[in-house]
C-alpha cells in the first residue's frame, strides 16, 4: 500500500507570511486542512526581503506549528518567488537543424535552455515560459515530430533582481531546505484560469499590500507579467498621512467605508473619529491611479483591450468595496473575482478565504511536481508498548534442584538466643556423648 504523500509551501507576502500542508493520496487526491501565518510589518518591502532574522523566526514558528498539527517532521519546502522586481522578458533563439531528421523534445530543451545563455544586466532569470514556437517560419502549438530546416522560439524569461531570491536563500538556515522555488503568479495562473481565458485573453491582477502584480494571457501562452509597485497599503497611508492619524486607524476606515471609490455617495459618517467621506477622498484618488498603471499594461504587452476578453481579480487588497466594478467600468473589460483552486481539497472551513490563494495554489502546483514516493514531512511513528533501545539480554536459566519427598518432620527446638547460646548448647551436647562412651567402657 503507497504511503500519502504531504507537501509543505511557503509564501511571502508584503504584510504577512503563510505557510500551509497538503496531503496528496496515491490516487492523486490534493486536501489541505492546516495552515499558519504571521503578519509582519516592514520586514519585507514590496514583496523583498529586508529584515532576514525577522522573517526567518517567523517561518520557523510557523513550520514548527505545522509539525505540530500533523505529529511530525518537516524535511523540506516549497518557496513561492513575487516581489517588485519580478517581471517578464521577451526572447527569441533560432537554430538550423537538419530537414531530414524530425525534431525532438530534447532539441526543444537544450534551445529553451541556451535561452539563459545571455542574461538580462542586474537580473537573475527565475524561470522560462515558452510563448510560442516557428518551424520554417511557420508557428505551430508544438513543434516535436516535425521537419524543418529552421526552429524559432520565442520564451519568457520570468526575471528579477538578484536579491529576491538572495534573500529567499537566506531564510531557510535552520536544517529545512528549499525544494524547489515557484512562480508564485505563474502557478495562481495555472491552477485558477481556464483554458477559454488562456485561449481567448485574460488579464490576472493580483493586488497586495505594496504590489500588484499582472499577467497577461493569451493564445494559450503567458504574453507578459509585470509587477508595480503599488498596492492596498498605498490606500491606508494616504489616509493616514493626510487625515494626521496612525495607520492602524487608518487600515480600519479603509476597510469600514462601504464603496471608498464613490466619495460622492459615501454616508457622511464618523468612523474612529475620522470622516469617512474625507478619508474616501485620498482611497479613490489613489485606486484611480493604481487602476491607470495596471490600464497601461495592456499597451506595454503591445495587447489591445479588445484582445482581453476577461480579468480575474485576486489578492489581499482586491476586497476593497467597489474595486471589481471600477476596474471594470475604466478598463472596459469584464470583472470576476478569482476562485481557490478546484483540483484542492479544502477541508478546514476556518481557512477556506480567497486571501490564501497564493499559498493554495502553490500547494497545488507542487503537488504536481513532487516525485512519487517523495514527501515533505516524516510522520512520527510510534509502536504499543515498551521500546528498547537494543535486544533483550537473555538470562541463564538458574539449575533446578530436584523436588524431595515431603515428609513430617519434628519440630525443630525455638532459637532462643545468639551465637554464644548455641555454641554453649553445642558444646554440652559434645559433653554429654562423651561421658556416656565412657560410662559404658
Amino acid at each position: 500500500m503507497e504511503k500519502n504523500q504531504y507537501i509543505v509551501a511557503l509564501e511571502i507576502g508584503s504584510s504577512k507570511i503563510v505557510g500551509a500542508i497538503a496531503e496528496k493520496t496515491s490516487a492523486g487526491y490534493l486536501s489541505v486542512r492546516h495552515l499558519q501565518e504571521e503578519k509582519h510589518l516592514n520586514s519585507v518591502r514590496y514583496g523583498i526581503v529586508q529584515n532576514v532574522e525577522n522573517i526567518k523566526s517567523s517561518i520557523n514558528r510557523i513550520l514548527k506549528n505545522l509539525e505540530g498539527m500533523v505529529d511530525g517532521r518537516i524535511t523540506q519546502v516549497y518557496m513561492g518567488v513575487s516581489g517588485r522586481s519580478l517581471h517578464s522578458s521577451l526572447t527569441e533563439v533560432n537554430r538550423s537543424v537538419g530537414s531530414t531528421e524530425p525534431i525532438t523534445k530534447e532539441l526543444i530543451d537544450r534551445i529553451i535552455h541556451d535561452a539563459t545563455s545571455s542574461p538580462i544586466k542586474n537580473h537573475d532569470t527565475v524561470d522560462i515560459v515558452p510563448r510560442a514556437f516557428y518551424v520554417d517560419k511557420v508557428e505551430t502549438p508544438n513543434p516535436v515530430g516535425q521537419f524543418g530546416s529552421s526552429i524559432k522560439i520565442k520564451v519568457n524569461l520570468i526575471v528579477s533582481k538578484p536579491a529576491l531570491k538572495l534573500n529567499l536563500n537566506r531564510l531557510m538556515t535552520f536544517g529545512i531546505p528549499v525544494k524547489d522555488y515557484i512562480v508564485t503568479p505563474l502557478a495562481v495562473a495555472e491552477q485558477i484560469l481556464s483554458d477559454s481565458d488562456r485561449e481567448l485573453g485574460c488579464m490576472l491582477v493580483d493586488m497586495g499590500a505594496e504590489t500588484t502584480t499582472v499577467s497577461i494571457y493569451k493564445n494559450k501562452a503567458l504574453i507578459f507579467l509585470n509587477t508595480l509597485p503599488l498596492g492596498g497599503r498605498n490606500l491606508t497611508r494616504d489616509v493616514m498621512n493626510g487625515l494626521s492619524i496612525l495607520e492602524e486607524t487608518a487600515e480600519n476606515v479603509k476597510k469600514n467605508i462601504n464603496n471608498p471609490l464613490d466619495p460622492s455617495n459615501v454616508s457622511n459618517v464618523v468612523i474612529e473619529g475620522v470622516s469617512a467621506r474625507e478619508a474616501s477622498n485620498y482611497i479613490a484618488a489613489r485606486t484611480g491611479e493604481i487602476i491607470a498603471n495596471i490600464n497601461q499594461q495592456l499597451a506595454d504587452a503591445g495587447v489591445s483591450s479588445d484582445g482581453i476578453q476577461s480579468i480575474v481579480l485576486i489578492g489581499g487588497s482586491a476586497h476593497l468595496g467597489g474595486l471589481q466594478q471600477k476596474l471594470e467600468e475604466t478598463i472596459k473589460i469584464k470583472v470576476r473575482m478569482g476562485q481557490n483552486p478546484s483540483t484542492l481539497n479544502i477541508l478546514n472551513p476556518d481557512i477556506n478565504r480567497l486571501e490564501y490563494i497564493e499559498v493554495f495554489s502553490l500547494l497545488a502546483k507542487a503537488a504536481e511536481q513532487i516525485e512519487q514516493g517523495e514527501t515533505c514531512v516524516e510522520l512520527n511513528k510510534y509502536v504499543d508498548g515498551p521500546t528498547f533501545d537494543g535486544p533483550i539480554p537473555v538470562q541463564p536459566a538458574a539449575a533446578q534442584q530436584p523436588a524431595e519427598p515431603r515428609t513430617s518432620k519434628p519440630a525443630k527446638p525455638k532459637k532462643t538466643g545468639g551465637r554464644w547460646e548455641l555454641l554453649k548448647s553445642k558444646l554440652s551436647r559434645l559433653m554429654s556423648e562423651d561421658e556416656e562412651a565412657d560410662d559404658e567402657q
